[in-house]
């Protein structure tokens, strides 16, 4: 039976507090908003830049927040919010507008793009309010607080979740900030950092996460495996009971991490999962790697790591932990450069370094402090491809294909050659490309895949069965795209909006 995380929060504070009062003092944030850049796989995938290059603006309420997103000349216009003070369900309204989509109870980063929010001054705390990201890409989070986000009592916000995301999110950098509870499910808390429904890219660094029943999870069940592509380093995991993460499908790097006091189990790598988990340090815990809770097999590989007083359960029918000896299973290639400091001196450098209000402190990969300064995105060689491989084989392999329109030297063919190289541009801005066979196929997922350089060229979209006009599904944004089974002889992606001439270099096309 899983304990309530409320029970215990007496002895964490107090032995946080000790471990504050023996810290090295660190300065409040007073640096731009532009200090540092994107590490892990927020770097890849075109980079993450958040707002950069966009109008700065203050907000000390949700409301204005909000106001912000919807006054900016479109939905994709760069914008930089500096937060500062206390947002909470007091100071936060809907806001609505031509590039928004706000709500009254989270702050809604929804159907957006090139956003910043960062809290500076004396800091920025969202008490029992959470930031929901959907549908959107390239957004940076950075030095706030986020705390006691419930998804059952009073007030309510974000299903309980401190920080999630959802559908079709692309490109998201989350840095130096504290995400805590007070309890468990069964206070009414749920995860303290979600991924769901093709979501991909993401980089979480330097921050604090504590005092909750659920770290977080990429994945919401064992068929949502459209998610990946996440990087965890030099966070501080604290006093929770699982999840630090549950990950389903997809790749994981996971790296100079400090953990202390997980209950009932850490890294869970199910369903498919791969993760790359080096020279972290877990302390006082249970389970730390390995499958739990599910017969469906996830996989890892490790090195470098220190376990220190860490205990772990025999093998069962839907528990597979690594240890006592964690040896790989797996291996995992990483398409971005990063140091590594030493596993033995990460819980005092993430001391020092993580959460909110630390200065934006980094690591210098020498297991020592220092303040960061504005560098340009890392280059990532080579690039990963947009979205993780579904299985089966690619049904639009041997297909047909046409389409509304095509630019001159392009060829509805290039969508289902196999070949990223090559593309289909609309003669204009929007258009359709279509997937037909000579016979009734079923499809039940599609992959659109961008050509190089295009990235975040597609818009709004629908993807249409052409023989009956019925819509499948519609979003925005390239990468996978899961719906229910049908039996058709055409599938049709159509193109309703985008940022300049969309470019689509592979049409995939899968049974499951």
């Amino acid at each position: 039976m899983r304990r309530a995380v409320a029970l215990r929060l007496q002895a964490v504070l107090a032995a946080v507090a000790t471990a504050a009062a023996i810290g090295v003092a660190l300065p409040v944030l007073q640096a731009s908003a532009a200090a540092g850049g994107a590490s892990g796989y927020a770097s890849a995938n075109g980079g993450t830049t958040g707002g950069a290059g966009g109008q700065t603006v203050r907000a000390t309420t949700g409301t204005a927040i909000h106001t912000a997103l919807c006054n900016r000349a479109s939905s994709s216009t760069p914008i930089i919010i500096e937060v500062s003070g206390t947002i909470n369900h007091g100071n936060t309204t809907k806001v609505s507008g031509g590039s928004c989509n706000t709500a009254a109870d989270v702050i809604e980063l929804k159907q957006i793009s090139n956003v910043t929010i960062i809290g500076v001054g004396s800091g920025a705390v969202f008490d029992q309010l959470g930031i929901h990201i959907r549908e959107a890409r390239n957004i940076i989070i950075r030095n706030v607080t986020v705390r006691n986000v419930k998804k059952s009592g009073s007030p309510t916000s974000n299903g309980g979740d401190a920080i999630g995301m959802e559908s079709n999110v692309r490109n998201v950098w989350v840095d130096h900030v504290t995400l805590e509870a007070s309890g468990g499910e069964a206070e009414g808390f749920d995860g303290l950092f979600d991924m769901k429904n093709d979501t991909q890219y993401v980089t979480l660094s330097y921050s604090i996460l504590r005092n909750s029943g659920r770290g977080g999870l990429i994945g919401s069940s064992e068929s949502d495996r459209s998610n990946g592509y996440i990087t965890f380093h030099h966070n501080l995991y604290e006093n929770i009971d699982s999840r630090t993460p549950l990950l389903r499908g997809g790749i994981a790097h996971i790296y100079n991490n400090s953990y202390v006091s997980l209950h009932e189990s850490g890294i869970n790598s199910r369903a498919g999962a791969r993760a790359k988990a080096e020279n972290n340090y877990f302390k006082n815990s249970k389970d730390v790697l390995g499958t739990f809770y599910t017969s469906e097999a996830g996989y890892w590989q490790v090195g470098g790591n220190i376990f220190d007083n860490v205990t772990w359960s025999a093998p069962g029918s839907e528990n597979n932990p690594a240890g006592p000896n964690p040896q790989s299973n797996t291996t995992v290639s990483i398409p971005y450069s990063y140091s590594l400091d030493g596993a033995g001196c990460v819980p005092n450098l993430v001391l020092q370094t993580a959460g909110a209000n630390k200065g934006l402190q980094e690591s210098n990969g020498s297991c020592t402090p220092q303040t960061p300064t504005a560098t340009p995105t890392p280059t990532i060689s080579p690039t990963p491809s947009p979205t993780p491989s579904p299985g089966g084989p690619n049904l639009s392999l041997g297909a047909g294909s046409d389409g509304s329109s095509k630019a001159d030297g392009t060829s509805y063919g290039n969508v289902r050659d196999g070949n990223m190289s090559t593309f289909w541009s609309p003669a204009g801005s929007t258009g359709d490309i279509s997937i037909k066979w000579g016979s009734a196929t079923t499809v039940s997922r599609v992959v659109i895949r961008e050509a190089s350089g295009s990235e975040g060229g597609i818009g709004a979209w629908q993807l249409v069965n052409a023989g009956t006009g019925a819509v499948l599904k519609s979003g925005s944004g390239a990468g996978a795209i899961t719906f229910t089974p049908a039996s058709l002889s055409k599938v049709t992606f159509r193109i309703t909006g985008s940022a300049g001439t969309p470019k689509v270099a592979e049409f995939e096309t899968y049974a499951g």
